[in-house]
């Protein structure tokens, strides 16, 4: 009895201990309630009201240099830190050029070979050189950065680090100084001239040689310059101020000014000075960040940027998050005070005529899991949110109209819906250097539009994009000068208009042009054989199985048997360049919102056979060449429109693609995320972004309301367990008493 008394005595103390523990857990679980956070928030408490924008990435951005970043992921960061001379209207569309730092947009003036000026509507044929005239504003300046920080007498405070001074620097921030200057126009000629140094492997070098005049010496030499320099100093390592170097095509006028001066007629060269490679480079960053020591530490231009951008980068965990904070010395900048018809209403202009940036902090966390993201997203943890395959159901559904709009359950939460139709296109080519689908006989013209009949694009994005496309008539995107919408752009060899709609044109038609090609049944008229043709794709193992059986199954209605040739992804490439390929898969991202930027691609001379150029189909036709050379220079206009429409009749006649889809960018937001509107050519976008953390607080609370049934019920389970313990410990004493 004096046993068991002392085991029921000390099961009894346990469950003493944890009611207490309940007891108290309790009610500091209702406090932490009261203070307006949800217990499961995962931010700190102070946040709650703060002007901060939560958002996520998914994998470490490379290059955060703006001379080698070429990456979406990487100008999400970048965009909000460097400035180039130009910008994209935040709002308007077709999407249109405006100033950023420069004064106005630069019109080009034209020389001929003998320096002498030319008017305006010069043929291209007779101008020798483009030279673009930029002037940028004043007053803007740098962030706080140690690279600036100088002492009394002028000396730059770290240019000249010791490994003493750098035994207790581990992250940019343990430098104790910082400092700023004024944006200058030397700063943007530094970074073009950073373009041309083939030490840093620009991706757009190659291209650049072609246009800025002087460009390929000037790497030659500062290559040059750079091995001697090495040399010298025995650092592998070394810092060449590219100032003490002259690049021909590139002059610095005056403290605001700059001229680039390029080979021909080149007009989408504005384009460029809206990207981040034109954006100003400060020799300073530039001296500061290849001392020897910081690369080991992390401390680089791929790592810590440095710009005049209404952000700067002051977190760079890329294991964990990344961290956009307001640069305190941003320039006056404001919210457009016009956008298109209809954005009023939609309330795109409330903020209209306001200083920006309004959101003071974005923290980016890492999330390589979708559901994770998602679930948080719907909790209010993250205010925007894109929608993968697997949550697409549960966010989005199609009207009996083909429209895309929120599920009941998402519309109830307040989130809105944002769809864009992107720059770009996947599209099913034909190698035209193949025997069988290729060339520019009947026959396989026939054949190509066969086939372009039967594989349903649309049946493609409603299965495998979730009805994120719009299927392409012509290989120019809406947004883009020179695409007709409605039925001025139907494709007439695959579509028919019925009851004032595109119909794609039945397979039975399909036939029809299988037995005029020759191909009775998907037999050879000739041999009676099956006409076997191949797909080579990097597409493989099981996601890509039911893609490629539709595929076959595409071809199979016209009795054509399909042979996958699935490789890797390098193999795959080298197949292209080298021609061996039959049908392929292919899509192209604009670089920038012209129709050259996509017209190109068909363009002989750009032959990826010949040229490895982006011309994958090795598309030849003198026809569309011409066209092409005559369109690329002129400025858009109706001029300029009767042209392609000429070209698209043409590749519309050869079939060198089957036209395939542009794909539709869907985005959700709650309803405190102001100002979303898509915009898929501009970078910088986070500035016009505002929050309503009041709201947001609000909704976070109520759907992250605490289940505490379980908590009550395991209590009572315990107390109502204690009783039997209770009444054997009052019996022990007893017994122990008598």
């Amino acid at each position: 009895m004096e046993k068991s008394g002392l085991c029921h005595f000390s099961m009894y103390r346990k469950q003493l201990k944890i009611t207490c523990l309940l007891g108290i857990l309790l009610p500091m679980l209702w406090l932490m309630g009261c203070d307006g956070t949800p217990w499961n928030s995962p931010y700190p408490v102070g946040d709650t009201d703060a002007m901060i924008l939560y958002s996520s990435f998914e994998e470490r951005p490379k290059h955060l240099d703006p001379v080698r970043s070429y990456v979406s992921n990487e100008y999400a960061f970048i965009g909000q830190i460097y400035e180039p001379p130009l910008q994209y209207h935040f709002l308007k569309r077709p999407y249109a050029l405006e100033p950023a730092t420069a004064v106005e947009a630069p019109k080009p003036a034209f020389f001929d070979r003998d320096g002498k000026r030319l008017p305006d509507d010069t043929p291209s044929e007779q101008i020798a050189v483009s030279e673009y005239l930029i002037r940028i504003k004043t007053g803007i300046r740098y962030q706080p950065h140690p690279a600036f920080a100088q002492d009394a007498a002028g000396d730059y405070h770290y240019h000249q680090l010791t490994p003493a001074d750098l035994e207790k620097i581990n992250v940019l921030g343990d430098f104790a100084e910082t400092g700023s200057r004024e944006l200058t126009a030397e700063d943007y000629v530094y970074q073009i001239k950073r373009i041309a140094f083939p030490k840093l492997h620009s991706p757009i070098a190659s291209l650049m040689q072609d246009y800025i005049l002087g460009f390929e010496p000037f790497g030659e030499t500062v290559s040059e310059a750079y091995r001697k320099l090495k040399e010298e100093t025995g650092e592998e390592e070394a810092f060449l101020d590219l100032r003490n170097f002259s690049l021909e095509g590139v002059e610095l006028v005056d403290r605001y000014s700059y001229r680039i001066r390029l080979q021909g007629k080149y007009p989408q060269f504005v384009y460029w000075l809206a990207m981040p490679f034109f954006a100003p480079m400060p020799w300073e960053a530039d001296r500061f960040y290849t001392q020897p020591g910081l690369t080991e530490r992390n401390i680089t231009l791929n790592w810590y940027p440095v710009g005049t951008g209404p952000y700067m980068l002051s977190e760079n965990n890329p294991n964990l998050r990344m961290v956009l904070e307001r640069n305190p010395n941003f320039h006056e900048d404001f919210y457009p005070a016009e956008g298109n018809p209809g954005q009023a209403e939609q309330g795109l202009l409330d903020d209209a005529g306001k200083r920006v940036p309004f959101i003071d902090k974005a923290i980016y966390s890492l999330e390589k899991e979708t559901i994770p993201y998602w679930n948080k997203f719907l909790q209010g943890y993250y205010d925007n949110s894109g929608i993968s395959s697997d949550s697409f159901d549960q966010a989005v559904q199609f009207s009996d109209q083909g429209e895309a709009e929120l599920t009941e359950g998402m519309s109830t939460k307040g989130i809105r819906l944002s769809t864009a139709v992107r720059t770009s296109i996947w599209y099913l080519g034909f190698n035209m250097a193949d025997p069988v689908v290729g060339g520019d006989s009947e026959r396989a013209r026939l054949l190509r539009r066969a086939i372009s009949i039967a594989v349903d694009f649309e049946e493609y994005i409603a299965i495998f994009a979730n009805g994120r496309g719009v299927v392409a008539q012509g290989m120019l995107p809406p947004g883009i000068h020179g695409h007709k919408p409605g039925l001025a752009g139907v494709n007439p060899y695959v579509y028919r208009v019925v009851d004032g709609k595109a119909v794609r044109r039945d397979v039975e038609e399909a036939r029809q042009l299988m037995v005029r090609a020759g191909y009775p049944d998907g037999r050879d008229k000739e041999s009676g054989k099956s006409l076997v043709l191949y797909y080579d794709t990097a597409a493989s193992g099981p996601d890509s199985k039911a893609q490629l059986n539709w595929m076959r199954k595409q071809y199979a209605k016209l009795g054509i048997q399909l042979v996958i040739r699935a490789t890797d992804f390098n193999r795959f490439q080298d197949k292209m360049r080298k021609g061996t390929e039959q049908i392929f898969m292919w899509g192209w991202n604009a670089d920038y919102p012209d129709p050259e930027n996509f017209l190109f691609m068909l363009y002989g001379p750009h032959s990826k056979i010949d040229n490895n150029g982006e011309n994958a189909a090795n598309y030849k036709n003198p026809e569309y060449d011409a066209l092409f050379e005559q369109m690329k220079d002129m400025d858009n206009g109706p001029e300029r429109q009767a042209i392609i429409d000429q070209m698209m009749e043409i590749l519309r006649r050869d079939a060198p693609w089957s036209w395939g889809y542009f794909p539709k960018a869907f985005s959700l937001h709650h309803a405190w995320y102001k100002n979303s509107i898509p915009n898929l050519m501009a970078d910088n976008t986070l500035k016009y972004k505002r929050i309503d953390p009041q709201l947001r607080a609000e909704k976070r609370q109520a759907w992250n309301q605490p289940v505490l049934w379980p908590v009550i019920t395991l209590l009572v389970i315990l107390l109502i367990s204690l009783i039997p313990a209770y009444v054997m410990f009052r019996r022990s004493e007893r017994s122990s008493a008598i």
